[in-house]
C-alpha cells in the first residue's frame, strides 16, 4: 500500500505542475503550442493518479474487512459457555473438538428447534455438532428430556447434544447482532449459525438449523465425545 501512496503522490505533482503549465500557456500566446502537450500530461498524471487511488482504496476496504471478521472471530473465540454446574469455558477450548451451532431466537423457536433436531440427534453427534441454544427474549427454554428407563440411552445423547448455556447473555447478544447486522438480517429474527471445527461461520440463515442437511454434507468425527466429556480441560470460573 505504500507504493500506491508514493504512486499517487507522484501522480499529483506531475498534474499540479503539468497544471500550472498550463496556466502560464494559455496566459502566453506564444506558448500555445505548447497546451496539447501540456494536456496530455497532465491527463496521464489525472489517470494515474485515479487508478491509483482507486487500488489504494480497494486494498485499504479489504484490508479493513479482513481485520473486522478477525476481530468478530477473536470475539466469538471469548464467549463464555456453561458446560455443567462447576466448569464454564470459552468457545475457543472447542475448536478442533466440536462443530458448534448456534440457535438463536425466542424461546419457542429454541423448543421447536430441539423437536425438530431429535431424529438427527445420532448422526449429528457422530459429526461432532453441538447446539448453542439462545434465547433472545426474557423467557427460558423448556427443553424436554423422556424420563422413561427405555428412553434412557437417547436421552443422554439429546442431552449431551443440547448441553451448552452461554454465559454472560450481553456478551452473546453483542456478537449475534454484529453477526445480524452483516448478513441484512432483522434484529427480531431467529436465526442459525454452523460453525466448522476451527471454529470460523461455516454457514448462517433465518429460521430453523437444517439438521438434514449437516447430516448429509458434514463428515463424521472419529473419536470425538471420550476427548470432550472425558478429557476436556475447560476453564473454570
Amino acid at each position: 500500500m505504500f507504493f500506491y501512496l508514493a504512486f499517487i503522490s507522484s501522480g499529483a505533482l506531475g498534474g499540479l505542475i503539468a497544471f500550472t503549465q498550463l496556466i502560464a500557456a494559455l496566459n502566453n500566446p506564444k506558448r500555445s503550442s505548447e497546451v496539447p502537450y501540456i494536456l496530455t500530461s497532465l491527463g496521464i498524471d489525472i489517470g494515474a493518479v485515479s487508478i491509483f487511488a482507486f487500488l489504494y482504496f480497494r486494498e485499504n476496504t479489504a484490508k479493513n474487512a479482513q481485520l473486522a471478521k478477525l476481530s468478530r472471530e477473536e470475539k466469538f473465540s471469548n464467549l463464555k459457555l456453561r458446560l455443567d454446574q462447576n466448569k464454564i469455558i470459552s468457545v475457543s477450548s472447542l475448536r478442533g473438538i466440536a462443530r458448534l451451532v448456534i440457535c438463536a431466537g425466542p424461546a419457542l423457536f429454541i423448543v421447536e428447534s430441539f423437536k425438530f433436531s431429535e431424529s438427527f440427534t445420532e448422526s449429528l453427534l457422530e459429526r461432532g455438532v453441538l447446539v448453542v441454544p439462545f434465547a433472545t427474549d426474557v423467557n427460558t427454554p423448556c427443553l424436554d428430556f423422556y424420563d422413561s428407563e427405555d428412553m434412557k440411552e437417547i436421552t443422554v445423547k439429546r442431552k449431551r447434544l443440547w448441553q451448552f448455556t452461554p454465559v454472560y447473555v450481553s456478551e452473546w447478544s453483542e456478537w449475534l447482532d454484529e453477526q445480524k447486522k452483516l448478513a441484512g438480517v432483522s434484529p427480531e429474527s431467529p436465526v442459525y449459525l454452523s460453525l466448522r471445527l476451527d471454529g470460523r461461520v461455516r454457514g448462517s440463515g433465518a429460521g430453523y438449523p437444517p439438521w438434514n442437511a449437516f447430516v448429509a454434507q458434514l463428515p463424521p468425527v472419529k473419536g470425538l465425545w471420550s476427548s470432550l466429556l472425558d478429557g476436556m480441560d475447560g476453564r473454570v470460573l
